[in-house]
């Protein structure tokens, strides 16, 4: 019998998002401190000859199933850097709102790649999956190994784990999708260009939560303003989520939709979560920790 194997796909939820400036190339510069949350996605793998997705759950329509799914899209690069590889069927169990800026289908893609470097005997660290995540897409390389640390450049840049205080959160997301391309273009860099809005703020291994706290306010996401044009919910969602019982920091994640609440304690942040789905059923939220 054909053994399963699982693995978590956790959202990766973007604390602070500074745009550094636009590269000649037209890339922009980035840097951001991730964290990931306790809900995900959910990857099973049983290895076979041939390599097959099953999408389901609640935002399984969204995801899609065929080739261009992030999970089917790292098979194929990993494939490119080991001919051999030992493939085989995977199913998606998808929880996440889609281009939602919590790297859903990065984290499912990351997710793929540790259970085939399990099924290859292949080390967490191997170069070859850094460079399949790499070119599968900028949210791959950092959803590989799912705890905090910040990420640079295009993303492809990566600093060492963080031990972060946890962080009792809300995720709301208002079910409407943002384009990241669109964000990027409303921020009207042109190469060569940066905002000049200052460096980041400084944060350390092993701060405590108020210290952390104060760090973090600091820090800011660029692509904000940017997004609320697009799609002016989003500035409501940030709005209700300021507003919650006990609320420290309300901020969007990625390029949106998706928005963040800090909270000293699990409780309150349960409690904010029930409150907000009473008032706006049709959105999606989550009460949650960020590590």
């Amino acid at each position: 019998m054909t053994q399963t194997h699982h693995a978590r796909a956790p959202a990766k939820i973007n604390l602070t998002l500074h745009i550094e400036g636009r590269r000649p190339d037209g890339y922009h510069e980035l840097t951001s401190l991730v964290a990931f949350a306790g809900a995900g996605d959910l990857l099973t793998f049983a290895p076979d000859d041939l390599f097959s997705l099953e999408v389901s759950g609640p935002t399984a329509i969204e995801a899609g199933d065929g080739g261009d799914n992030l999970v089917a899209r790292v098979e194929r690069a990993l494939r490119a850097e080991k001919p051999d590889l030992r493939t085989g069927a995977f199913h998606l169990t998808k929880q996440l709102p889609v281009a939602a800026g919590v790297g859903g289908g990065s984290s499912d893609a990351a997710a793929a790649l540790r259970l085939l470097a399990a099924a290859n005997g292949l080390a967490a660290d191997a170069p070859t999956l850094y460079e399949a995540a790499r070119r599968t897409g900028a949210d791959v390389p950092v959803c590989l190994d799912p705890r905090a640390k910040f990420m640079r450049g295009v993303g492809e840049k990566l600093g060492p784990a963080l031990k972060l205080p946890a962080l009792p959160a809300v995720l709301v997301n208002p079910r409407v999708p943002v384009e990241t391309k669109a964000v990027f273009q409303k921020l009207g860099l042109k190469p060569g260009q940066s905002f000049g809005y200052g460096p980041h703020p400084s944060v350390t291994d092993g701060m405590d939560f108020e210290s952390f706290l104060r760090a973090l306010k600091k820090g800011r996401n660029d692509m904000e303003d940017a997004a609320c044009v697009i799609a002016p919910i989003v500035g409501h969602v940030l709005a209700t989520l300021a507003g919650a019982r006990g609320c420290r920091l309300a901020r969007m994640s990625g390029s949106g939709a998706t928005c963040f609440a800090l909270f000293d304690t699990c409780r309150q942040a349960g409690a904010a979560a029930r409150a907000i789905t009473a008032a706006h059923p049709q959105w999606w939220v989550k009460p949650t920790v960020l590590r």
